[in-house]
């Protein structure tokens, strides 16, 4: 598949990594161009980036994700795929509705919430597997396929987790959780397997 990437910060360098060692071909787009380059030897503008790939990957920081739209042009068919969190101090969420925000800005596009939800140290784990369990990825919007053999590719389980209009939740959830972390809470505890 051909991945572009927006950004060439901790989850565009994961990702991007480990979807290159999965034989996809990645190029990526960022502000800093040299730093681009120690992702993927294939690095161009936004608009270039976008033009050249099927699904797009959006890893710059929340408050510049539309910019970043605009600046692309044309994304009409693409899937752009939200990784990005909205948060602020006290893990409160600064804009509710990131990934609806994103498809206001870019209609023509697919936008899909994912990955999102686990610090980037996770999405570097080859496989990232807990206790004997590939992490699941929840994904929300209308092209869960595509993502999900993305979400495969780097040894997850993907989680059909409905149309654009839940990634709120997907967002929320982020927050919450992380609010728990940062007050020295076990949040995965809340969220034990079911009893059998």
């Amino acid at each position: 598949m051909r991945i572009g990437i927006f950004g060439a910060g901790g989850m565009a360098e994961a990702l991007g990594g480990q979807w290159m060692a999965a034989g996809h071909e990645v190029m990526v787009a960022a502000r800093d161009r040299a730093k681009a380059a120690e992702i993927s030897p294939r690095v161009g503008t936004w608009a270039e980036t976008a033009a050249a790939s099927e699904v797009i990957l959006l890893a710059v920081p929340a408050d510049a994700v539309t910019e970043v739209v605009a600046a692309a042009g044309n994304l009409a068919g693409k899937v752009l795929i939200d990784c990005t969190n909205a948060v602020g101090p006290g893990a409160v969420l600064t804009v509710p509705g990131q990934a609806a925000r994103i498809a206001a800005a870019a209609p023509d596009a697919h936008v899909v919430k994912a990955f999102n939800l686990c610090h980037v140290d996770v999405w570097r784990m080859t496989p990232p597997v807990f206790g004997g369990r590939p992490l699941a990825v929840p994904i929300c919007g209308d092209k869960v396929g595509e993502v999900s053999s993305l979400v495969r590719d780097i040894g997850c389980t993907p989680l059909d987790a409905g149309g654009l209009d839940r990634a709120r939740l997907m967002e929320a959830t982020m927050a919450f959780v992380v609010g728990l972390w940062f007050d020295g809470h076990d949040a995965q505890a809340c969220f034990p397997p079911l009893p059998a």
